[in-house]
């Protein structure tokens, strides 16, 4: 059609207007096909940008689309994990009582026949030991406050921790001081002490009295001045306790004060060192049950309160049903939010 067209332009031109007329038909034919030509592949480039654009943003929405339905599932794979970790945490448990509740039933050592080597005594925790000595009932720390049940009346108090220093002349007797938790006291009992205490440090040191004498006198008398020794009434105690060691606080236990004599938690070198005894003094909890019922503090501590824990095993158990619960539901709820809706007729 478009030959039969030209021709019949060119006859007409040539007719009309001459060769002249028909060249510049020619012309104008050639400029407009090669600009027709040119104009081609840059649509063709055009068109494939377009379609290589296009392609990017799809695989960026599926890779958006896969991390977002990876996100709903990391709630319900972090509790997995913690409901995992406890089972782990209560075989943990389950072990370390049975540790103890074996070393509280071996027979009970002599504390003298040991040897003195710290790495020996840590080794020796939660093992039986009999102590013989003497309290030095004025360097006691009381610890607490702690509260106890009795009758189902819960009343505050402390635990009072004394040195028990060697016997001089007692092969019976301990060769170093160690420090020893007697038990509880309630609060009345505490205050009492720290009053007897002050009374005792005001009479070993009374006023100094003038002689009525004149010094002159005083140096020219030959009477000697008669010196008596005090010696202190020393009581022998046999403890039955525990080696332990140093308690590990939360974060809610305030830190202890030595310069205020307030302790929250056992520290065993701190203590020693508020107690005038090296920072490596062994440290023993009183279990003996023979308590005198006419002075019942400190009431010691009982054998199956050591085997006990904060936490027990039933805890880690409940703590790993809960944790897989949670992890069930949301599991749940992000398969659901990911299952394509089916239209409702």
């Amino acid at each position: 059609m478009a030959a039969a067209s030209i021709s019949k332009s060119l006859t007409r031109l040539c007719r009309g207007g001459g060769v002249n007329g028909a060249l510049s038909y020619l012309q104008n034919v050639w400029i407009q096909s090669s600009a027709f030509s040119t104009s081609a592949p840059s649509l063709s480039s055009a068109v494939s940008d377009s379609k290589s654009i296009s392609s990017s943003q799809t695989q960026e929405k599926e890779k958006r689309s896969i991390w977002s339905k990876m996100f709903l599932f990391l709630p319900g794979a972090i509790t997995f994990g913690l409901g995992t970790w406890q089972i782990f945490r209560r075989q943990d448990k389950i072990d370390t009582l049975k540790f103890r509740q074996k070393r509280l039933e071996l027979e009970p050592l002599k504390f003298n026949d040991l040897p003195p080597s710290s790495n020996k005594m840590e080794t020796l925790e939660f093992r039986r030991v009999a102590c013989r000595g003497v309290f030095d009932e004025e360097r006691t720390i009381f610890l607490g406050p702690r509260s106890r049940s009795i009758s189902g009346v819960t009343e505050n108090g402390y635990y009072a921790i004394t040195p028990l220093l060697p016997i001089p002349n007692d092969s019976e007797s301990i060769k170093a001081p160690i420090l020893v938790n007697r038990g509880w006291v309630p609060r009345s009992w505490r205050d009492k002490s720290f009053e007897i205490s002050r009374d005792r440090k005001i009479k070993s040191s009374p006023p100094l009295q003038q002689d009525e004498r004149s010094s002159w006198w005083r140096f020219w008398s030959k009477k000697p001045r008669k010196v008596e020794d005090q010696i202190p009434n020393v009581t022998a105690v046999e403890v039955i306790g525990v080696v332990r060691g140093s308690e590990k606080p939360s974060m809610f236990v305030p830190e202890n004060d030595p310069s205020g004599s307030q302790w929250f938690y056992v520290d065993v070198p701190a203590i020693a060192r508020a107690c005038g005894l090296p920072e490596r003094t062994v440290y023993v909890e009183d279990i003996n049950e023979n308590v005198d019922p006419s002075n019942p503090y400190p009431l010691p501590k009982e054998a199956n309160a050591l085997i006990h824990s904060s936490v027990m095993p039933q805890d880690h158990l409940n703590y790993m049903l809960t944790w897989y619960s949670l992890s069930a539901a949301v599991t749940f709820m992000a398969v659901k939010r990911l299952r394509p809706k089916r239209n409702r007729r």
